[in-house]
C-alpha cells in the first residue's frame, strides 16, 4: 500500500490503538445514550454502547477520548478507512460547487461519471448500464423490478440465510433471521427460498452441517417439480459470500453450477455484493473468485467510503428493456456521494488496496485458523477471504460475550449469523493493527475459556 494516510490535526500519533481510558461507556458517551433513548426508534439493533466521535484510518475515538481499533468498519462500509483525505477532499470540493440536483429528471455530469467508473470494474465481459441508488436495499429493490420487467417472469429465488435488506421487496428476499419477517406479513409474493451452500461447521459437533448438493437437489427435485416451473423464474438472487447469514463462503463449484442452472432455464443471476464487494475479499467483487459472470450486480456499503451510495449494474440489453419512468430516484446518485464514490474507486486503485486486503487478510486467517485447536470449547470454525472473516463459536452466548469483551478491550467486532463474530476492517488496516487485533481477540478468548 503506497498511501501514508496523512493524519488530521487532532490525531496524536504517539497514542497506542486501542487506548481505553474510561469505564465504557464513559460519562460523555452516557449522555449521548440517554439523549438517544429519549427520541430514537427502539427498532434500531444496537450491538454495544459504542459512540463514534471521530476517526482516522482504522481507528475510532469516542467523546470521552477512548481509542478503538475498528474491525467492523461501520458494517463493512468505511472501505478506505475513516475520513480518508482523498475522499474528504473530493466531498469538500463537490459540496462547495453543488450539493444536490436530481439525476432522475436532469443531467448531472458526475452521475454518468460514477456510472462509467462502475461499468469499468463490473465483472461482466459485455456492455453494461448502471442505475445509482442511496443504499443496498434500494439496489436490491431496483434489481428485483428490473429482473421481473426484463424477463416477463413473476418468480424470484433467494437463499436461506440470505440478507438483502429491510425494505419490503428486500426483506421478502431476506431469510437470515425470522425476526426480520415477524409482524410484517404478508410479504412480497412470488419469492421462494432454497438451501444455500453452507460451508460452516455445526457449532456443537464441528461437522459440516449441510451438503452443497442439497441446493441443486432441492431446486430440481422439489421446487421446480412441485411448486413453480423454472420457465416462470425471473432471477436467482445470491450473495457470493453470505454476510449477515454468518460470513459463509460457498465452494467455487457451487457458484459455477448455479450459473449453469440459470443458463439452462433462462434465469437471470443477480449477485448481491453489497457487503462482500468493493475490494473486501481482495478482488473488486467476491464473485470474481469463482470466474462466474452475473447478469446483474448490486453494490453499496463500501462504494462511497461511508456516504449513502449504492447501485446495480446490469447487462446492457437488460437495462435497455425498460423505458423512461420505469424506475427513478430523487437522491440516488446525488453529487456529493458520487464524488466520494469516484474518490473511493480511485483510492482502491492508486493505493493497491486489493493486494493489501489479500495480504493482511491471509495473515489474519492464518493466525485465526489456530483458534479451534487453542480454544476447542469456544471456537469451531474460521472462514473467509481477504478482509471478510468469520469466527464461529459453539453457542450464540459465547459469540455475544466475545463481541462485548472485545469492545471493552477496545476492539470493535460484530456478530453475524447465529454463532459467528465477523471481522471486516477497513481495507487500509495495517499489518501492525492486524497483529494488535489478534492479540486482543486472543486475550478475550483466553478470558472466556478461563
Amino acid at each position: 500500500m503506497t498511501s501514508t494516510f496523512p493524519a488530521p490535526a487532532w490525531w496524536d500519533p504517539t497514542r497506542p490503538v486501542p487506548d481505553v481510558r474510561t469505564e465504557l461507556p464513559g460519562p460523555r458517551a452516557r449522555e449521548v445514550l440517554a439523549a438517544d433513548a429519549a427520541v430514537t426508534s427502539p427498532s434500531l439493533p444496537r450491538a454495544y454502547p459504542m459512540v463514534p466521535w471521530r476517526g482516522h484510518g482504522a481507528a475510532l475515538e469516542d467523546p470521552d477520548g477512548n481509542l478503538f481499533l475498528d474491525f467492523n468498519a461501520g458494517i463493512a462500509v468505511n472501505s478506505t478507512g475513516h475520513s480518508h483525505p482523498r475522499v474528504v477532499a473530493a466531498v469538500r470540493e463537490q459540496a462547495e460547487n453543488l450539493l444536490h440536483y436530481s439525476a432522475s429528471d436532469f443531467y448531472l455530469p458526475i452521475y454518468s461519471q460514477m456510472c462509467s467508473a462502475l461499468a469499468e470494474v463490473a465483472p461482466m465481459s459485455g456492455p453494461t448500464r448502471v442505475f445509482l441508488t442511496n443504499s443496498g436495499a434500494e439496489g436490491v429493490e431496483g434489481a428485483l423490478k428490473l429482473a421481473r420487467y426484463a424477463s416477463g417472469r413473476p418468480y424470484v429465488i433467494a437463499f436461506q440465510g440470505a440478507f438483502h435488506g429491510r425494505t419490503y421487496g428486500a426483506v421478502s428476499l431476506t431469510a437470515s433471521k425470522a425476526k426480520y419477517h415477524t409482524g410484517f406479513g404478508p410479504l412480497l409474493p412470488g419469492i421462494l427460498h432454497a438451501p444455500y451452500a453452507f460451508a460452516q461447521r455445526h457449532p456443537q459437533t464441528g461437522e459440516r452441517s449441510h451438503d452443497p448438493e442439497q441446493t441443486f437437489d432441492y431446486l430440481e427435485n422439489v421446487l421446480f417439480r412441485h411448486q413453480v416451473s423454472p420457465t416462470e423464474v425471473a432471477a436467482v438472487f445470491v450473495e457470493p459470500i453470505q454476510g449477515e447469514g454468518g460470513y459463509i463462503v460457498p465452494p467455487v463449484e457451487w457458484m459455477v453450477r448455479l450459473r449453469e442452472l440459470c443458463d439452462r432455464y433462462g434465469i437471470l443471476l443477480v449477485a448481491d455484493e453489497v457487503q462482500c464487494g468493493m475490494g473486501r475479499t481482495g478482488k473488486m467483487w467476491a464473485i470474481e473468485h469463482t470466474g462466474v459472470e452475473p447478469d446483474v450486480l448490486i453494490t453499496a456499503k463500501g462504494l462511497a467510503s461511508g456516504l449513502p451510495l449504492g447501485g446495480f449494474v446490469a447487462r446492457a440489453e437488460l437495462m435497455e428493456s425498460w423505458g423512461a419512468g420505469s424506475h427513478g430516484s430523487t437522491y440516488g446518485g446525488s453529487p456529493v456521494p458520487c464524488a466520494a464514490g469516484l474518490a473511493t474507486l480511485e483510492t482502491i486503485r492508486a493505493e493497491g488496496l486489493l493486494a493489501h486486503a489479500t495480504e493482511v487478510g491471509d495473515f489474519l486467517l492464518s493466525r485465526l485458523a489456530e483458534l479451534p485447536a487453542r480454544f476447542p470449547g469456544l471456537v469451531t470454525d474460521v472462514r473467509g477471504i481477504g478482509l471478510m472473516i468469520g469466527v464461529e463459536f459453539r453457542t450464540a452466548e459465547q459469540a455475544e460475550a466475545a463481541q462485548q469483551r472485545s469492545f471493552e478491550r477496545g476492539l470493535l467486532v460484530l456478530e453475524c449469523g447465529e454463532t459467528t463474530v465477523r471481522m471486516s476492517p477497513p481495507l487500509v488496516v495495517s499489518l501492525d493493527q492486524a497483529k494488535t487485533a489478534l492479540d486482543l481477540f486472543g486475550a478475550v478468548l483466553a478470558e472466556l475459556a478461563g
